[in-house]
């Protein structure tokens, strides 16, 4: 079941072998083992893909937090070491790998060098059951129902404006930020498709425009080539600022409209209450939580 779960999740044998640390052929015979089991072919197998079948996916559905619960329930045997230790698997947007963890992971792993940690960055809105992982990062509008939310990072958080000097010589600065229609913005896609509009604030007015540009980028994995594009004067970028800041601060981007710059109250660490909290996660949520004081 194992297998089959990674094979699904890897998209391939090969893929799912190199990211398990064992064969291709091992995967291969473990999964023909549980069809012959079953009795039902659970895995379409290609030379190009592996996807599963509509029996696979039915199977795969329930699998992956069964799976998880029973490593979790394996995992409190931990309480009798002496420090725990395992994996612990987050998931987490591309953001709060660039902006929270950084200050986070590496002191947490010289406390406990007998955890692993596997962060999955993606800005997906998954079912961290399902995806295999024990915790998530995510912002209020975008937490799960049923969860328990331990706040990690910083608190308070807002989305800047800026521009490359040359970009503004050229085509001058928006004073409102109604002028932005008139400019060429770098634009973020979520992976459903939706391109969130930019939102400003100011004395409790709330400003949201749908500005055009010469380049739109998956939000997260394309934030960087925004940058550069922004660096290079294309165009006004709309990001957080902790992640424009170090450019700001050496003036290769000025801010724009700062005074309409929205702010929100920072990400959660959040996890699923009716479970057994294996000891990594519980030594993560403490760690956080002591960073907090």
């Amino acid at each position: 079941m194992n297998a089959l779960v990674a094979v699904a999740r890897a998209g391939g044998f090969r893929e799912a072998a190199r990211a398990n640390g064992t064969s291709a052929s091992s995967l291969s015979e473990a999964v023909r083992r549980l069809e012959a089991h079953v009795g039902v072919r659970l895995l379409n197998r290609t030379t190009r893909s592996v996807a599963p079948t509509d029996a696979g996916k039915g199977l795969l559905s329930r699998l992956g937090p069964a799976l998880t619960e029973v490593e979790a329930a394996l995992e409190t045997v931990n309480d009798f070491r002496d420090r725990p230790a395992g994996t612990l698997r987050l998931n987490v947007p591309v953001v709060a790998a660039r902006l929270v963890l950084p200050a986070i992971v590496p002191p947490f792993l010289a406390a406990y060098p007998d955890i692993r940690l596997e962060v999955v960055a993606e800005e997906n809105f998954v079912d961290i059951l399902e995806a295999g992982c024990d915790a998530g990062i995510r912002y209020d509008e975008r937490l799960e129902q049923d969860m328990i939310a331990v706040p990690i990072g910083p608190r308070v958080q807002c989305f800047a404006t800026a521009a490359a000097p040359s970009y503004l010589a050229r085509r001058g600065r928006p004073a409102h930020p109604h002028e932005l229609i008139g400019h060429a913005c770098l634009r973020g896609r979520f992976p459903s498709g939706t391109i969130p509009p930019w939102e400003f604030e100011r004395d409790g007015e709330v400003v949201r425009v749908d500005p055009t540009g010469p380049l739109i980028v998956r939000i997260g994995g394309g934030a960087d080539l925004m940058v550069d594009a922004a660096l290079a004067g294309t165009g006004i970028i709309y990001l957080f600022e902790d992640w424009l800041r170090p450019y700001l601060d050496s003036g290769t981007l000025e801010p724009i409209l700062q005074p309409w710059w929205q702010s929100f109250s920072g990400p959660f660490l959040y996890y699923p209450g009716r479970r057994l909290v294996p000891p990594p996660l519980k030594a993560f949520v403490d760690f956080v939580r002591a960073l907090a004081v």
